[in-house]
């Protein structure tokens, strides 16, 4: 995915250095799947991989239990996942994912972010097809053969394969996020994270100073405690 996977896998990692915002962001996602599909992670898929993901990230296992017990709770709150889009600084293009108790409030928050910073939502679906879906697996390398991998991998859907640092990197079209996190499972590949992500189709190059301009519009929308990721068209 190049230079614009590098990018946003850097700014994510580093706005999430901020611990009080990814766990309760994770246990959000957690207490949705188990309401959702129910409590026991071999029985229900997204919970499991909401679990992994929050173990990648160093989350306590009673944060993880207390997230799973609060969804069978009767004062658990009832989350709506939506998405919203819209053109920041410089024409950027920003795809926000939510999950909220309270999309009125949501909207307006997010909606205030943009308009602060010069720029504007657009209805829903606009920027679509400015972005591509894709399943996004995150594996320790160790000593695994990336040849090997992917010839393994290729009829569960594999798209790409790929090592940056100490990690391997796997891709495919999201609608091969079940098939091809089953195959991984079976190969015994060590997962660090798994997830749905958004790619631009066209990546544009800003400079410095409009990466700045954007940079402080993306933190005050991820700093909302309804924002569950946010995508862009930066290269």
């Amino acid at each position: 995915m190049g230079r614009a996977f590098e990018y946003r896998r850097a700014a994510k990692e580093k706005r999430w250095d901020k611990m009080s915002k990814i766990f309760p962001r994770l246990a959000k996602t957690i207490t949705m799947a188990a309401k959702e599909g129910g409590p026991d992670p071999d029985m229900n898929p997204r919970l499991r991989t909401a679990i992994q993901n929050a173990k990648g990230q160093n989350m306590p296992k009673d944060n993880i239990d207390n997230a799973i017990k609060r969804a069978a709770g009767k004062d658990a709150d009832a989350y709506t996942e939506i998405s919203y889009e819209g053109k920041g600084p410089h024409g950027v293009l920003v795809f926000v994912e939510c999950a909220t108790d309270n999309s009125t409030r949501t909207v307006a928050n997010v909606k205030s972010y943009f308009n602060k910073a010069g720029g504007s939502m657009v209805p829903s679906g606009s920027l679509e097809f400015m972005f591509n879906r894709k399943a996004v697996f995150e594996t320790e390398k160790g000593e695994n053969d990336i040849e090997e991998l992917e010839l393994e991998l290729i009829d569960s859907g594999l798209e790409e394969i790929e090592a940056i640092d100490d990690k391997i990197f796997i891709y495919a079209d999201y609608t091969n996020f079940g098939t091809l996190g089953t195959a991984i499972e079976e190969m015994k590949l060590e997962v660090v994270k798994s997830t749905l992500d958004r790619f631009p189709t066209s990546p544009v190059e800003f400079n410095e100073e409009q990466i700045l301009d954007i940079e402080k519009m993306m933190d005050k929308i991820e700093e909302d405690d309804d924002v569950q990721n946010v995508y862009t068209n930066i290269l």
